[in-house]
């Protein structure tokens, strides 16, 4: 058997402890997109935990995904044990041929067409993946061709930017839009995913991806936070206002801002390496990409670990 080469993501954090000692208490890993203040977790029922999660669970949290989103009537909706989960079934849906994937991106969709014997390819092609807003750049897609047999529009980090979100298109056939309970929320370990669109192409990821795919206290939490919209907005307000304070520190110690959106920030910083190296001696972890040696990508560190960047920096 060979090995499977080991793709490129943040996180990795405990190979940084190893080479540059500390705790993981003690590092601040900004090395992710994930919300530094995630959606308070409460009390869960008993059922959550020991009963096998019922229609009725699911289509609650349906109903809340379609309201929160605005998803059009005509679209389906389908929760999945994370967006990650979908990313590896998608390319299964229709026999393999060229899809179109212009990076630098997200590299799991690339990973994942290839893996079921599609070729990736950055011209026009019958399929196509677009990570709106791209991850790290951060760029959207203001127009769209959805004149394809298959579209998959990434909105894993559009919950920051609402009103940019192609939800509209979700009627049209072969679209597939993806939603991340992880990132917005901050709750990436609860693994919760959405796939919207094309109904025919939605009741085949149904039915690969087995009954009881969520689990119960994914179902509840998800349809709670799902309705708290006063949270959502309160949310967005601070995440715009701590993006900027990241954008301020880190010019001022001469990186270029190139983009990103209010949960990560991408920078040019001459030598991504040698930045990387000197903030993990202050037990900060941060993103590098195996494309740039110039560019450094951070997340945003909790309200109360500022100080620990600043001493970095």
């Amino acid at each position: 058997m060979t090995e499977v080469e080991e793709r490129d993501h943040g996180g990795g954090l405990d190979a940084a402890i190893a080479r540059f000692g500390g705790t993981r208490a003690g590092w601040l890993d900004l090395s992710t997109g994930i919300n530094p203040l995630p959606y308070p977790v409460g009390k869960f029922s008993a059922d959550a935990w020991t009963a096998l999660p019922d229609k009725g669970a699911f289509a609650r949290l349906e109903a809340a995904a379609r309201r929160f989103w605005n998803v059009p009537d005509g679209a389906a909706v389908l929760a999945a044990p994370g967006a990650s989960a979908l990313i590896a079934r998608i390319p299964s849906l229709l026999p393999a041929a060229q899809v179109q994937i212009e990076g630098p991106t997200y590299n799991e969709h690339a990973a994942g067409f290839q893996a079921q014997g599609w070729q990736v390819v950055e011209h026009s092609a019958p399929a196509c993946v677009m990570v709106h807003p791209n991850n790290p750049d951060g760029r959207v897609w203001p127009g769209l061709d959805t004149d394809r047999d298959l579209t998959v529009i990434d909105e894993s980090f559009c919950d920051v930017m609402p009103d940019q979100s192609l939800i509209k298109t979700a009627t049209k056939p072969g679209v597939l839009i993806l939603k991340s309970f992880g990132k917005f929320w901050g709750l990436a370990g609860l693994r919760l995913g959405f796939v919207i669109g094309d109904p025919v192409l939605v009741a085949k990821l149904r039915d690969t991806i087995g009954p009881w795919q969520v689990s119960g206290p994914a179902l509840e939490l998800g349809a709670q936070a799902l309705q708290d919209h006063d949270w959502a907005n309160e949310t967005r307000t601070r995440l715009a206002d701590d993006s900027a304070r990241l954008d301020a520190l880190m010019t001022a110690n001469g990186a270029v801002a190139l983009g990103g959106t209010t949960l990560f920030r991408l920078y040019d910083v001459g030598d991504a390496q040698a930045w990387q190296d000197r903030l993990a001696e202050h037990h900060l972890w941060s993103r590098i990409f195996p494309y740039s040696t110039r560019w450094l990508r951070l997340g945003l560190p909790h309200p109360d670990r500022w100080s620990q960047l600043e001493t970095a920096l």
